[in-house]
């Protein structure tokens, strides 16, 4: 059989360059970036084993999952973890950070999520930033989530690895990610005896063999399919404008919230203030005797391609969670995500109002 995915010819040592130079372009950083091959979890998890380890001294901000993630990660390395925790509900400010450091003087590496999708918050990470670089340690950074949908700027905020995806808010594939990695990063990774050499894990392997040998050569066959959607998902970011792709995103979440808020029935916006909650996703409270997970599946019954979900573990309960990302930040979208939450609530004999939440997020978008 013939399909337009089958009988490719290889992907060229130059066009995956020229692929991480857009990256570059999109973060605005002058940082060495590399494209990694698989979804984000491998360059997260090998960028905190290559350059923490025994005699790492970690403040790890858990606002959401990933962040407990990240932080077993680090103890599992050898290093010394101190979490500093904050409710779901809210974020982490730099104030929080700056105490910690007085704590704890001998940290020397920071690891944070910018926007927690699971939990629909999001980190201030230019203002965490200043108080990270003035202590000198190393900044870790998971934007996954939050690249397209808000500013991501390694440079300007002092980040020396930062992991982002494409499945989220710039609406490209899970089987490919990205990471950048200052000077001082790839200093500390060489000094560990214990990063990952030889491994599907090494970031070291591949400056070596890709980056330092003037990426003339690939080290082995890329994903070439997730590649190729990973460069289209660039051009049409390019295309659109940046700043008009993270404004829908905001458009989106002003919306979502809104609207939540005017239909009733008791639904909650999750994240308690505007200000700590992410543009990639908004998380809502259901009110008390109603299951989210029940919730979410009657929204779904008459429209299952609707970005509706319910929270993960424990939270399944009582948040539900609208996935305005990517193709999905559109008033179209959120207005339809409200109507299906507002006819599950009703069924369950709670009093909405759908006209007041298609006029709430009208209003909000604009």
């Amino acid at each position: 059989m013939t399909h337009p995915f089958l009988d490719l010819p290889p992907l060229s040592a130059e066009r995956f360059a020229a692929i991480e130079d857009r990256v570059a372009r999109l973060l605005d950083t002058r940082q060495d970036v590399l494209v990694t091959q698989g979804e984000a979890l491998l360059p997260l998890e090998g960028a905190i084993r290559a350059a923490a380890g025994p005699g790492t001294v970690a403040l790890n901000v858990v606002t959401g999952p990933y962040g407990q993630t990240f932080g077993n990660w680090l103890r599992d390395s050898g290093a010394t973890v101190h979490d500093l925790a904050v409710p779901f509900h809210t974020a982490v400010t730099a104030g929080q950070i700056r105490d910690a450091f007085a704590e704890h003087p001998e940290i020397d590496f920071v690891s944070l999520v910018h926007a927690e999708a699971a939990t629909g918050n999001t980190n201030p990470v230019a203002e965490i930033g200043e108080v990270v670089r003035e202590r000198g340690a190393l900044f870790y950074l998971d934007a996954v989530a939050s690249v397209g949908a808000e500013p991501v700027l390694p440079d300007a905020w002092g980040v020396d690895l930062c992991v982002i995806g494409a499945q989220k808010a710039l609406g490209g594939p899970a089987g490919v990610s990205a990471i950048s990695v200052s000077e001082r990063a790839w200093a500390r990774m060489a000094a560990n005896p214990g990063a990952p050499r030889r491994s599907y894990l090494s970031l070291l392997d591949w400056k070596e063999r890709w980056l330092d040998a003037g990426r003339k050569a690939l080290p082995h066959a890329p994903a070439q399919l997730e590649m190729l959607a990973l460069e289209a998902c660039l051009e049409r970011v390019e295309a659109a404008g940046l700043e008009t792709v993270t404004a829908r995103h905001r458009g989106a979440a002003l919306a979502t919230r809104a609207g939540a808020v005017a239909l009733g029935g008791g639904l909650e916006p999750y994240v308690h203030e505007v200000a700590d909650a992410a543009p990639v996703a908004t998380t809502l409270r259901v009110p008390s005797g109603v299951v989210a997970a029940e919730l979410v599946a009657r929204a779904l019954a008459d429209d299952p391609a609707l970005p509706l979900a319910a929270g993960g573990g424990a939270l399944a309960r009582e948040m539900v969670r609208v996935n305005h990302y990517g193709p999905d930040a559109t008033p179209e979208v959120v207005r339809a995500c409200l109507e299906a939450l507002g006819r599950a609530l009703e069924e369950r004999g709670l009093a909405v109002d759908p006209a007041a939440a298609r006029d709430a997020a009208a209003a909000a978008w604009h």
